[in-house]
């Protein structure tokens, strides 16, 4: 069989419509699981953190975390979803090597939360996604498989299972089908993850670590000709990064639609995601609701929120990102236009938490929007891991504004805090690199400029000034470009006047 050809992404937009949807798993901060009294915290040796409960082992029953219930109700809150006065779990039915039950226990047909939305910013429009449903279950254990070179069971010497994850709360979100987006659909998607993971964060019941699992994203792809029905969907797994996200739904499109063109069916099935080739692979095909053989989970009573406990859980609710965003923008003074580059970069908390270690708004936005996100694309990274934290871009800041370094030395010492060379401080002080301001050191350098320049020493003589710059830029040179500016300015003068 020949190469399928991948077409291009603005040939695909042009002729296909894209639907996509999200399936979010947070792993919920409760400090025992969702189930039992094991502790929830990430990290312990394998095995280590379980109980006959979460290893599903006879005669071991099952009791519902009261925290973890009411973490899913505020989440839903804060999603306009309606709660349910009444619900309950349900078995969904599958073998799997780290599900020791052979079930899981979950909400299938009575979830506690339904029918929200939550409305993003996608360049400069505001996208409301219909959430479909917020439930309860929990978290299966982790597999390794080893001897092999993906990690994956193909090619693995063996396989090993932590059950240390297996009943840690956790809660699902899924969204409705999202039509109508057209070519904005992967940023749609990245938009939709960033604003939840904000608003999670918001209400503090999770600390949605991506690269740790506790935020993982299901992206939902499907295709069709503009006026057909929806096309068959595909489901990309636990995707682990919010570039991952984007960039999977970009993947897909430009697969399905060279399938399409080459007359071959979309088959439902899961697929993962490869961050090294930025393409997807094929999981299985996908189970229908049948297939888990759902019934009510007989070991546990239905969940009947009392209205004056929802009620008080709305009123406590914190101030929404979308809010907040809303009041950072007054408070610094920003246009719409350069607020939507703050977001576009990610960069809404680095720059307020920059603010809160004391510094200007102005001089947070020069740093996270300028030199750092340049080398946070170059690098292919989130904007919070390029290697510098709030605290040493404030500590730069303040380095300029006290006129110990110029901006052509501050990008020098952030070279070295991005290197993890230490804090700008340390970094000026070990290569040597302040400005210098002495006007001793200065008058020799400047002497030697005006020597060896002497037609130009000569107009400024003669009242021309501007052409100091040309005497201050040779100066600079000499001195690796750490003398003061102005400093050298006001000695040429002085000695040419």
């Amino acid at each position: 069989m020949s190469a399928i050809v991948l077409p291009s992404y603005d040939d695909v937009v042009e002729r296909y419509e894209p639907v996509i949807g999200l399936e979010t798993h947070v792993e919920l901060g409760t400090n025992t699981k969702m189930f039992c009294g094991c502790p929830t915290d990430f990290g312990g040796e394998p095995n280590t953190r379980t109980c006959p409960v979460c290893l599903g082992l006879p005669g071991s029953l099952p009791v519902a975390n009261k925290a973890a219930i009411e973490a899913t109700i505020r989440i839903g809150l804060a999603l306009n979803c309606t709660i349910a006065d009444w619900c309950r779990f349900a078995r969904k039915n599958y073998f799997y090597p780290d599900m020791p039950k052979n079930f899981q226990i979950s909400q299938y047909d009575e979830p506690l939360c339904v029918d929200g939305y939550l409305d993003v910013e996608v360049q400069g429009k505001t996208v409301r996604i219909g959430i479909e449903r917020v439930h309860m279950e929990e978290d299966t254990g982790k597999s390794l498989h080893v001897g092999g070179a993906t990690g994956r069971i193909h090619g693995a010497t063996e396989s090993l299972v932590d059950y240390n994850r297996a009943g840690i709360p956790l809660v699902e979100i899924v969204t409705k089908p999202i039509p109508g987006i057209g070519a904005l659909a992967p940023e749609t998607a990245r938009a939709y993850v960033t604003e939840l993971r904000d608003v999670l964060r918001s209400l503090g019941v999770s600390d949605v670590r991506m690269e740790e699992g506790s935020l993982r994203c299901d992206v939902n792809t499907s295709l069709n000709r503009p006026g057909d029905e929806w096309g068959t969907r595909t489901e990309t797994k636990n995707v682990n990064s919010l570039r991952s996200v984007e960039r999977a739904v970009r993947s897909e499109m430009l697969r399905q639609a060279a399938l399409l063109d080459a007359g071959v069916k979309i088959i439902q099935e899961t697929r993962h995601f490869q961050e090294d080739t930025g393409d997807t692979r094929p999981g299985r095909s996908k189970e229908t609701a049948t297939d888990y053989r759902y019934f009510p989970e007989p070991d546990l009573v239905p969940i009947a929120p009392d209205p004056a406990w929802v009620a008080d859980l709305k009123a406590a609710l914190p101030e929404l990102p979308r809010v907040h965003r809303q009041r950072l923008q007054e408070q610094w003074g920003l246009s719409d236009l350069d607020m939507q580059s703050v977001l576009n970069a990610g960069a809404v908390e680095l720059i307020e938490q920059t603010v809160a270690a004391g510094t200007t708004p102005a001089g947070a936005r020069k740093w996270w929007l300028g030199e750092l996100s340049r080398r946070a694309n170059e690098s292919g990274v989130e904007l919070a891991e390029v290697g510098a934290t709030p605290a040493q871009v404030a500590e730069l800041q303040r380095l300029v504004d006290e006129g110990k370094l110029n901006d052509k030395l501050a990008r020098t010492v952030l070279e070295g805090v991005v290197a993890g060379e230490g804090d700008p401080a340390e970094i000026m002080a070990a290569r040597g690199l302040g400005v210098v301001s002495d006007t001793g050191a200065l008058t020799v350098a400047v002497d030697e400029a005006i020597a060896a320049n002497p037609d130009i020493a000569a107009k400024v003589r003669e009242g021309k000034l501007a052409a100091a710059g040309a005497l201050v830029g040779a100066v600079m040179k000499t001195t690796r470009g750490q003398a003061d500016a102005k400093t050298v300015r006001d000695l040429i003068l002085e000695r040419l006047s």
